[in-house]
């Protein structure tokens, strides 16, 4: 995951915390619905980011030690 890919999944999970926060301070449930999905799609996707890269060091080739 490049540096970019990681601040637009930051940006999206903060963006998700604003939105639900906001719900939950107006009243909105839809709203603070919305805003938990967007953190946990962002979370997810950070998640998923990291596991690929950890299994992108390993070409398979190092013996074991």
């Amino acid at each position: 995951m490049s540096i970019f890919d990681r601040a637009k999944a930051k940006a999206e999970e903060l963006l998700g915390r604003a939105e639900q926060v906001y719900g939950e301070s107006h009243g909105d449930a839809a709203a603070a619905v919305a805003g938990e999905a967007h953190v946990l799609e962002a979370e997810a996707e950070e998640e998923a980011a990291a596991r690929q890269e950890i299994r992108r060091d390993d070409d398979g080739l190092a013996g074991a030690r």
